[in-house]
C-alpha cells in the first residue's frame, strides 16, 4: 500500500524512465508534512535516481536520491527558503538539507546535515 496522501509514486520515478521508484516510507512522511504546512502541492524535481541517471546529472556517488531517500522539492506557494527554514525548524537533529536558489534538496541520512 502506498503510503502518501498527496504524492503518486511516479512522482518519485527516476527521469530516465528506467523504473526505479523505490521511495523510503520516512522521506514521504516528511514530504506530507510538509503539503500540510503548506497547504499547497510540492514539485518533485528530482527523487529517486538510477546509477546512469545520477551520473548524467552528475550527482555524488553515494548520492541518497539512488537510494530512494532524497527528493529536491519546491512549491509555488513558499520560496526554497522558507521550505528550508520550515524544515530546519520541525527536524533539528535530523535529515540533510541543503538550499539551492530554485529548490531545497531534503534526504533522510540517519543524524544531520545541513549546507
Amino acid at each position: 500500500m502506498w503510503p502518501s496522501k498527496h504524492f503518486k509514486r511516479s512522482e518519485f520515478a527516476c527521469k530516465c524512465g528506467c523504473g526505479f521508484d523505490t521511495v523510503d516510507a520516512e522521506l514521504i512522511a516528511v514530504l506530507d508534512d510538509l503539503r500540510e504546512f503548506l497547504k499547497a502541492p510540492i514539485l518533485i524535481h528530482s527523487g529517486c535516481r538510477c546509477d546512469k541517471r545520477n551520473e548524467e546529472v552528475k550527482g555524488k556517488p553515494r548520492s541518497y536520491h539512488i537510494r530512494g531517500r532524497a527528493a529536491d522539492i519546491s512549491s509555488s506557494a513558499a520560496a526554497p527558503y522558507t521550505i528550508y527554514a520550515y524544515l530546519d525548524y520541525k527536524y533539528p537533529g535530523r535529515y540533510g538539507l541543503k538550499l539551492y536558489t530554485m529548490f531545497v534538496h531534503i534526504d533522510t541520512r540517519a543524524g544531520s546535515w545541513r549546507e
